[in-house]
């Protein structure tokens, strides 16, 4: 019996992400070819991995024991050969690899993709790849080793088990409103008029309704924005109000037509890096993009 690595790690995805579906998205393949890895690696071992049972209903598949105890040897052999890759580079002095940075688009902007160009710029043997995505998403990428870094919004809740989060620094929020509502005294002034939210718990609803209960007020949130940028076009065009970190605001608000206001009371967003944790977790590439991402957030926490 010869096992094929590769297949081993697809597995340990399935496992991880918690399903075919979940682990297609995670290594951005179809779910035909997550079911043809497993396949052929139970027509090597001779055993069946996965849980066919549950295939067809609305629960994910799941592992049998054999299964189980295969993924778990798949997480043991990222191990291995992370050692390897941190004592080779000990010994040539030469750091290489391919590293996988997640983020939302603000992240990206003021942290993943200048840190990206330095690191590339000091060492080109250290290929970055960066990737757009929510946390949810990240964290699934992150378990199941398709990506090596995650910068996205943070909480204080403690993240996924086998997972370590770093913040890296706070993002205040801000509100803005149109310049053809100005002059205005201030929040006060823009308790009676129109606001953008956000969907159901996203930092932009919880952060709004911060700025209501400080005010003790009921706000009028006609519009409803995933995107910042799609907040900042309402804003723009002299439809509502918003609350926007600080990260997501244009360099010039002129150009788009808004006033930009510092509230305390609508507090602000935590932005962590997120990595797998383990003795050689992150590996000695990953560790030079994370040390240039955290390099850029102290610059921006000045």
């Amino acid at each position: 019996m010869q096992i094929d690595p590769r297949r081993l790690a697809v597995l340990g995805a399935v496992a991880n992400a918690g399903g075919i579906l979940a682990a297609a998205t995670v290594l951005r393949v179809t779910p035909s070819a997550i079911s043809q890895h497993v396949a052929r690696l139970e027509a090597e071992t001779g055993v069946t991995l996965l849980d066919r049972s549950r295939l067809g209903g609305r629960r994910a598949a799941g592992l049998t024991p054999a299964g189980q105890l295969l993924a778990a040897h798949a997480g043991r052999l990222a191990e291995v050969l992370a050692t390897a890759e941190r004592e080779l580079a000990a010994l040539t002095g030469q750091v290489t690899g391919r590293v996988g940075v997640g983020g939302i688009p603000t992240t990206i902007r003021h942290l993943s993709a200048p840190a990206a160009a330095a690191v590339a710029a000091a060492n080109p043997a250290i290929e970055v790849c960066v990737r757009q995505c929510e946390r949810e998403p990240g964290l699934a990428a992150l378990q199941a080793g398709s990506l090596d870094l995650l910068v996205a919004e943070g909480w204080a809740e403690d993240v996924s088990p086998g997972l370590r989060s770093v913040p890296l620094l706070d993002d205040p929020f801000k509100i803005v409103y149109p310049t053809a509502w100005a002059p205005l005294a201030g929040v006060e002034a823009l308790l009676g008029r129109p606001w953008v939210d956000g969907p159901p718990g996203s930092a932009a609803r919880r952060a709004l309704d911060r700025v209501a209960a400080h005010h003790d007020a009921t706000l009028d949130r006609p519009h409803e924005c995933l995107e910042f940028p799609a907040a900042l076009a309402l804003v723009s065009a002299g439809l509502a109000a918003a609350v926007i970190p600080g990260l997501a605001l244009p360099a010039d608000p002129a150009p788009v037509r808004l006033v930009v206001l510092d509230a305390p009371e609508a507090g602000a967003r935590r932005i962590d890096l997120v990595h797998r944790r383990g003795r050689h977790e992150p590996g000695p590439a990953a560790e030079l993009v994370a040390q240039a991402i955290a390099v850029r957030a102290a610059r921006l926490r000045r």
